[in-house]
């Protein structure tokens, strides 16, 4: 089974379906995430479920081939009824998981100069 596979039966998605190819952009990202803060060539087979656990995360957070999102509600005023939205990717904190992965990919990171 390939990645894309495997990740879409993970976020509940049929393979093959519009929202396939949003999700393998997100593998994508995940990837190259991978390879440009361990300074790889190829995401090592041990990291495989790491890709695809941060695959889901940013599919789950970016909304990739869906709508723009619309960030958090930073103030509502009642008088003339006006509602104001945060960045959607700047104040989200589903990023923050990026934080989280460091620990596991410094095991694989290499030193550069």
């Amino acid at each position: 089974m390939t990645r894309t596979e495997r990740l879409s039966l993970l976020l509940g998605l049929t393979y093959g379906d519009e929202r396939t190819f949003a999700a393998q952009f997100a593998l994508d990202r995940a990837e190259e995430y991978i390879k440009a803060y361990c300074r790889l060539d190829a995401v090592p087979a041990e990291l495989d479920n790491a890709a695809l656990a941060m695959a889901m995360d940013f599919y789950r957070a970016e909304n990739p081939g869906g709508e723009a999102a619309v960030g958090p509600v930073k103030s509502i005023t009642e008088g003339d009824a006006a509602v104001s939205f945060g960045g959607a990717a700047s104040d989200n904190p589903g990023m923050a998981f990026l934080k989280d992965y460091a620990a596991l990919l410094n095991r694989y990171r290499k030193a550069g100069w």
